[in-house]
């Protein structure tokens, strides 16, 4: 039986008779290995671009009920309360909505009044890009969208703890009338939140509801105890008529599609891979033409041809292993190189850094694997044929 270090001797011999070729295999494994690295590195960015704007925990527990278009049935106190009392529900949030006239240091625009108990950020996923979202025991403070901020044409600095008031239009429902109804104070601006598309504000429901009545709700959030419970819960309520939407639904649709992204894209990495692979074989190939006298002289001393086999197969592992470390260096750092170029350029527009590309340990530890897997299949075909030479017919090969 051949000992272990004589056995490492021998498949690490390439290194030293033919190291250009054979760091040149390595280095084509590795050109492989990377751009399977980058390409699906992409993919696990992309998905973490779209899931970090979403807020875990309660926000995953939660159903958003909305008043269905014909309105057939509407959200009232009577519906909330009704919700309230369902099996498996913890809470719910309303949130009323009304179009109003926002001032601001003498000039005065549309917006959207969204009237919320504070609660309703966490279970809608709602975080400040700048400040803070009012809390309880905060009457007068609201927040604003970062759409609102070019109504006035103003930087996030020159809003922040400034007052602003409120003109609501509230529909009658008796008479279909719509009634202007001034806010009587000012209110703070403590928060900002990071939407670009829509011109909104959020104000404690309280303001509202103390100063007119409230006729319904456009939305709401239901909060259940667990998420085993979301899909009873959103049956029961598309039962009264509502639409629903659920967070953890999106986000587990997300997920699957990003997996079939990523699965495209390290096909598309996958036909670089098996170019290597060929090379590698080639190269295990010549290899073998190259040391057959050398194999017949170790049979003849006693080597099996298991013993031959390993040698060989050791060789090709070796190989693979190290153009997949190879391939996960060249990748993870032309990745960051890339997201590192791409956040100085957003930085001099005055934009937010992303991640582009991002590779998980688990991932790269799956590739180092699944390297070395390939250099075993790469080397089976040559290590077997290695291991059937016939030793006199081996040393008399030129």
């Amino acid at each position: 039986m051949m000992r272990v270090g004589d056995l490492v001797k021998l498949a690490t011999r390439m290194f030293r008779t033919r190291p250009a070729r054979t760091w040149l295999t390595i280095a084509g494994i590795g050109v492989g290995i990377a751009a399977v690295v980058v390409l699906v590195g992409l993919g696990y960015g992309l998905q973490g671009i779209l899931l970090e704007k979403i807020v875990f925990g309660d926000a995953l527990l939660s159903l958003e009920v909305m008043t269905p278009p014909s309105r057939v049935v509407v959200i009232d106190k009577n519906e909330i309360e009704m919700m309230s009392k369902m099996d498996n529900v913890q809470d719910v949030a309303p949130l009323a909505s009304f179009t109003s006239l926002v001032t601001f240091n003498g000039l005065t625009s549309s917006i959207v009044l969204n009237g919320v108990e504070p609660k309703y950020f966490r279970y809608a996923g709602i975080i400040a890009r700048d400040g803070k979202l009012f809390a309880d025991g905060e009457p007068d403070g609201i927040v604003l969208s970062s759409a609102a901020l070019k109504l006035f044409n103003v930087e996030v600095a020159d809003i922040i703890g400034k007052s602003v008031n409120f003109k609501v239009f509230v529909p009658n429902t008796d008479n279909n009338e719509v009634q202007e109804v001034p806010l009587n104070k000012d209110y703070k601006v403590v928060g900002i939140i990071d939407d670009e598309t829509s011109i909104f504000a959020y104000i404690p429901l309280e303001q509202l509801s103390s100063q007119f009545v409230v006729p319904y709700y456009d939305k709401a959030r239901v909060k259940v105890t667990d998420r085993a419970f979301l899909d009873g819960a959103e049956q029961e309520i598309l039962g009264m008529g509502f639409v629903v939407n659920s967070l953890s639904k999106t986000v587990d649709q997300a997920n699957k599609i990003f997996q079939g992204v990523q699965v495209t894209l390290a096909l598309f990495g996958g036909i670089a891979l098996i170019v290597s692979a060929i090379g590698m074989f080639n190269t295990m190939t010549v290899t073998l033409l190259e040391r057959t006298k050398e194999i017949g002289i170790m049979r003849t001393i006693g080597g099996s041809p298991f013993n031959i086999k390993v040698m060989f197969l050791t060789e090709s592992v070796l190989m693979g292993f190290l153009g997949g470390l190879t391939g996960i260096a060249m990748g993870v750092g032309g990745g960051l190189s890339i997201n590192f170029l791409l956040n100085l350029l957003a930085r001099s527009m005055g934009g937010m850094a992303i991640g582009l590309f991002r590779f998980p340990i688990p991932f790269l530890a799956f590739i180092a694997v699944f390297s070395g897997i390939m250099g075993y299949v790469t080397g089976l075909f040559p290590s077997r044929r290695a291991g059937k030479l016939n030793p006199l017919d081996a040393i008399r090969y030129s």
